[in-house]
């Protein structure tokens, strides 16, 4: 099991990930102040097979932006550290569905902080009681922390709690592969450059 906590004045917030089997009561280790978002954690659960466990507290600070962003970094963190550990495939890619909507998703593991979000349908401002760009907010703080490059497509949908659920569910799927276990990569990087090192020198 991994484990990250991250304090401010603003926040206590911990993320514990752990590999399959599933715990049956998932849902219920899933706890932040938005609904939603919860919903969309427990998509990435059920797709990427990692247990992913929250908790938080907020000293009020109870704004949706603060949690989405500090959370994605967070989580991010945790995966980043348990991929310092682990030997992972690097990269992967995946496609999540529901109904009419349809997203695809590629996450690869080489320092590089980046989320590409496009979508070739309008996404509402809102989505079930929240601010439709907080759930980019929230992937683009995994992407920082993870020190991944994360891109998520959407290419249709028309409800917009399909939608998001659609992304979430490939986002899963990719980040699944992304940090499986691939023993035929053992000791290869993501990249072909190869591990990154810096030197600093300070007269």
């Amino acid at each position: 099991m991994t484990t990250v906590t991250r304090k401010t004045t603003e926040s206590k917030m911990t993320v514990k990930i752990y590999p399959a089997p599933i715990a049956g009561d998932y849902r219920k280790k899933i706890n932040t102040p938005i609904p939603f978002l919860s919903h969309m954690i427990e998509q990435i659960v059920w797709r990427c097979g990692f247990n992913i466990e929250v908790s938080m507290e907020l000293d009020k600070f109870d704004l949706a932006h603060v949690v989405c962003e500090d959370l994605g970094q967070t989580m991010g963190r945790a995966f980043l550290e348990y991929a310092a550990e682990n030997e992972t495939a690097g990269f992967g890619d995946g496609i999540g569905i529901i109904d009419e909507a349809k997203a695809d998703s590629a996450v690869s593991l080489e320092g590089r902080s980046l989320l590409s979000f496009t979508s070739a349908v309008d996404i509402s401002p809102t989505v079930e009681g929240m601010a439709g760009e907080d759930l980019t907010v929230f992937l683009d703080g995994f992407a920082q922390g993870a020190r991944a490059t994360v891109h998520l497509d959407v290419q249709k949908g028309e409800n917009s709690h399909h939608i998001w659920e659609a992304a979430f569910r490939a986002f899963g799927v990719a980040l699944g592969r992304a940090y499986g276990e691939n023993p035929a990569r053992r000791g290869m990087t993501s990249g072909v450059a190869g591990e990154i090192t810096y030197t600093v020198e300070k007269d």
